[in-house]
């Protein structure tokens, strides 16, 4: 699982701390940050003047976290169905086909062991 982000809060803290003259050593260890990240924010800072979270790269998920209600819900009132039936609902009732294993995936996040045969 990734890391989290580091708040915009301790960025710009970081930064200050950086711009008061205190080494970059000193700065992560306070943030609780790699030295190469405290640098990476101080570049970010020099390039662009603003320490605030990029957006993380990537294609952005087939089942938003919105419909992971609709996806429990939808287990909760046909339990025995399988991923395959999963599917078929689910491009019935918004259009994108995900496969098998996104579904699985999508499932387990949820708390939900995939049946696999009817």
């Amino acid at each position: 699982m990734k890391r989290p982000h580091a708040p915009d809060g301790v960025r710009e803290r970081a930064i200050a701390a950086l711009l008061a003259g205190r080494s970059v050593a000193d700065v992560a260890h306070f943030c609780q940050n790699d030295p190469s990240t405290v640098r990476r924010w101080r570049r970010q800072y020099l390039r662009t003047g603003s320490v605030a979270t990029r957006p993380r790269c990537g294609r952005p998920p087939l089942i938003s976290a919105d419909q992971q209600q609709v996806l429990r819900q939808q287990v909760h009132d046909c339990p025995d169905a399988t991923l395959a039936m999963h599917r078929v609902w689910w491009e019935a009732q918004f259009g994108v086909r995900p496969s098998l294993s996104t579904m699985s995936r999508e499932l387990r996040q949820l708390g939900f062991t995939p049946k696999k045969r009817p």
